[in-house]
């Protein structure tokens, strides 16, 4: 069953992007967007909301489920921060990346059919799990909102004014300070993941590799940060590190 709402979501997160695209190449907006969105973060919230009975702990247990908890993560900073920031495009470019971490977790072998519930729940290796998906769901959309600076700096190179998506993309500056804003929220969620992480390492728990690689990520978006106020990196510069930093990410958890 879970599988079947996990496919209606990649389905309406698909129609989201495929119907903000067709309004987009028009130059207009369309509201339906985020109604698509919507749908999809509720079917992914049931989804993991079965898992978690499954399990009788944070649905974290395969890759499948980190697939699933990132992207709802990343839809659920979508729905807010879209909206803070009056960024309604944003779901037309964030809604490809969802379609492909739901896709990933439906590929056979990523969810476990009968997953075994935990005995004990360890609350640090909950918090360090949890925190830890939780920024890469902040950190996915700087980066979708970093690809959004690269495409309108592309056009405004070309001279391309006249597409739609060039009258309905903010302004270069206000993207560049959204990109920040959600790298440091990520970079504050990852901090809590890492000192969870820590914790729980000091309570003898046995997830190395994952503390560690969460702790590297934790330095490479710090020193982004750092080198970008302390040197001035070039906006461009900068959204290309934030992009090629978070699918990185995603390869290291991949192939943990």
């Amino acid at each position: 069953m879970d599988r079947w709402i996990l496919f209606t979501a990649v389905l309406l997160a698909a129609a989201a992007a495929l119907h903000g695209a067709r309004y987009l190449s028009r130059g207009k907006r369309s509201r339906w967007t985020v109604m698509w969105m919507l749908g999809s973060f509720a079917c992914q919230f049931i989804v993991l909301g079965l898992r978690s009975e499954l399990r009788g702990s944070c649905p974290l247990g395969d890759i499948g489920e980190m697939f699933i908890f990132a992207s709802w993560a990343l839809t659920m900073c979508y729905l807010a921060v879209g909206s803070v920031f009056r960024l309604s495009l944003l779901g037309v470019f964030t809604a490809p990346l969802v379609c492909f971490l739901l896709s990933m977790a439906l590929v056979p072998g990523m969810l476990e059919s009968n997953p075994l519930s935990a005995n004990h729940i360890d609350g640090w290796r909950e918090s360090h799990a949890a925190f830890s998906v939780l920024a890469y769901g902040a950190l996915g959309l700087a980066a979708v909102s970093a690809v959004m600076f690269l495409v309108l700096d592309q056009q405004l190179k070309e001279g391309d004014f006249a597409k739609g998506l060039f009258r309905n993309l903010p302004p270069v500056n206000e993207l560049g300070l959204v990109v920040r804003r959600l790298l440091w929220l990520g970079l504050f969620l990852l901090t809590l993941g890492v000192i969870s992480g820590l914790v729980m390492k000091a309570s003898g728990d046995s997830q190395s590799r994952h503390l560690f690689a969460a702790a590297g990520q934790w330095v490479a978006y710090l020193l982004l940060l750092f080198i970008s106020a302390w040197r001035g990196l070039p906006l461009k510069r900068f959204a290309i590190a934030t992009v090629i930093l978070f699918f990185c990410s995603l390869l290291i958890f991949a192939l943990l």
